[in-house]
């Protein structure tokens, strides 16, 4: 039966970026499979879930709708995963996960013995605030790996221990998060597909967008200066205002009350703690000032990782050359390391999320061998380089935009 190529893409892309990863393709031109393997632990149990989007299958002689995908490179990436699991490079170390969660709850421990022991002075509530942000930014990186699947075997114990973690410890939604990280992943800096380049016309990113936009003579901000207001709107406002108002918005818009109920639960606590020291509305503002440090920590390393690099339309090209072209690694160190959460490896873990992070350094050579292999550059800089391109791809952006504003 000869069905229409662009149905399977559509089912394709609804899959990996709306409902990951609870559904599979049946079956699938190899091409396609790539970023459903790097996504579904468990083929089999999934597959089920696909049976009423099944419309019929390619004929042999259907045409290639993907020209720009080179085979090879898919193939030896194949090679590379499948060698990557019988090496046991998917196999969890539960001590690792076990102390960074220990070191989560004993910088949470920290935070208000210290209040408990010294009062609620300034330079006390300062290191309180600063210990308290730590521990947020660390538990950010713990539900990273929950919300990937890469600890449990099982699926629902990843699910239910990420639940744990990003609604009681962090005060957030496993839910909102699944349906925006999924999305990136599977099409990361991709512009209308990727939604942490949707800046909702707050800033134009990459090469292409700020022409556009320049061309069409959109101006909803001065974009030129794009790169000295993002430290006022940027790592300030993200996660204080920006993830607080989409959270609540997902979750009652959605009834997803579960989700609801784990994110009151981190309040609670939270106010339980420290009322009696600061009172209510004090209380307040230090839960706000605690989310402000976080969220410099947070754009600081998720962006330093991607802005810089290439932003575009669908090019359809195989997943190592997409995921390549939108990430780059940072230097590994230990303080690199426990920083970043180990996203300092973002091209091994956009290659392979499902992988623990302990195993990035384990698999980032021989990824840089297929990279060589096949001219794919692949990129590493230091944290201080990473963290500065951040700023001048904003400033190169904004320039484009001005330029194409004035003159095309």
């Amino acid at each position: 039966m000869t069905v229409n190529y662009w149905k399977w893409v559509q089912i394709k892309e609804i899959v990996t970026t709306v409902h990951p990863p609870t559904v599979s393709f049946l079956r699938c031109p190899p091409v396609l499979k790539e970023a459903f393997t790097a996504f579904h632990p468990d083929l089999n149990f999934v597959r089920k879930f696909l049976k009423p989007l099944l419309i019929g299958e390619l004929a042999a002689a259907e045409p290639s709708q993907d020209p720009n995908k080179n085979i090879a490179i898919i193939e030896d990436f194949e090679r590379l995963r499948v060698q990557a699991e019988k090496d046991g490079l998917f196999k969890t170390k539960p001590l690792f996960f076990c102390l960074h969660l220990g070191h989560i709850l004993l910088l949470e421990i920290l935070a208000w013995t210290l209040v408990w022991l010294w009062g609620t002075g300034w330079t006390v509530t300062l290191l309180c605030a600063a210990l308290l942000a730590t521990s947020q930014a660390q538990a950010g990186w713990l539900q990273h790996d929950f919300g990937h699947l890469s600890v449990f075997k099982k699926s629902k114990w990843n699910h239910l221990v990420h639940k744990f973690v990003i609604g009681h410890l962090k005060g957030a939604s496993a839910s909102w998060w699944n349906h925006l990280h999924y999305r990136h992943h599977s099409k990361p800096n991709v512009l209308d597909k990727d939604p942490d380049v949707n800046m909702s016309g707050l800033f134009v990113l990459g090469a292409v967008q700020p022409v556009e936009y320049g061309i069409k003579k959109i101006k909803h901000m001065p974009y030129n200066h794009q790169h000295q207001y993002f430290f006022l709107l940027g790592p300030p406002l993200l996660i204080p205002v920006v993830f607080n108002l989409q959270i609540l918005t997902t979750m009652i818009s959605r009834r997803d009350w579960v989700d609801l109920a784990w994110y009151v639960s981190f309040y609670l606590r939270f106010f339980y703690c420290y009322i009696p020291f600061y009172g209510f509305l004090g209380s307040v503002a230090l839960i706000t000032f605690v989310r402000f440090l976080e969220s410099h920590w947070f754009v600081w390393v998720t962006q330093m990782n991607h802005l810089p690099m290439e932003i575009d339309h669908e090019r359809r090209q195989e997943w190592l050359t997409t995921q390549l072209q939108a990430t780059c690694n940072i230097e590994q160190s230990f303080f690199n390391d426990w920083f970043s959460g180990h996203l300092n490896f973002q091209i091994e873990h956009h290659l392979f999320p499902r992988m623990p992070r302990h195993s990035y350094h384990l698999v980032a050579p021989q990824v840089r061998e297929l990279c060589k292999k096949h001219g794919v550059p692949y990129q590493i800089k230091s944290l201080w380089r990473a963290m500065a391109d951040v700023v001048s791809s904003l400033k190169t952006s904004g320039d484009l935009w001005l330029d194409a504003y004035l003159h095309k």
